[in-house]
């Protein structure tokens, strides 16, 4: 297998990281001008990221499953099958996150 490929992409990689560093940058450096606090751009520490990921892997691997069943016991091909039931999954994942969260939030405002 070529990995020829991966030179452009972390190339290209590389240079909007440098970008958004600098944008980034130039933002909070703005809202300490203004006297605004920069505590914005922190992410929120009450966000159950593990729960996201879990859900959304589980999804994929779900997709997965149901992809090869739909291969093998259908007239649908390999890859549409993958692709589609990876993403479909994926979604009802995050969805399901979403969802969940937001039922979090209500009973803590509450």
């Amino acid at each position: 297998m070529s990995n020829e490929f991966l030179i452009p992409v972390a190339f290209f990689a590389m240079i909007y990281g440098i970008v958004y560093l600098l944008v980034r940058r130039k933002e909070r450096l703005a809202l300490l001008a203004k006297g605004a606090d920069a505590s914005v751009f922190e992410s929120s520490k009450n966000q159950p990221s593990s729960l996201k990921w879990g859900l959304l892997l589980v999804g994929i691997g779900t997709g997965i499953l149901i992809g090869k069943i739909l291969a093998v016991y259908t007239t649908l091909a390999e890859e549409p099958a993958f692709f589609s039931m990876v993403c479909l999954f994926g979604g009802i994942g995050l969805i399901i996150y979403h969802v969940i969260t937001r039922k979090i939030e209500t009973n803590i405002k509450e």
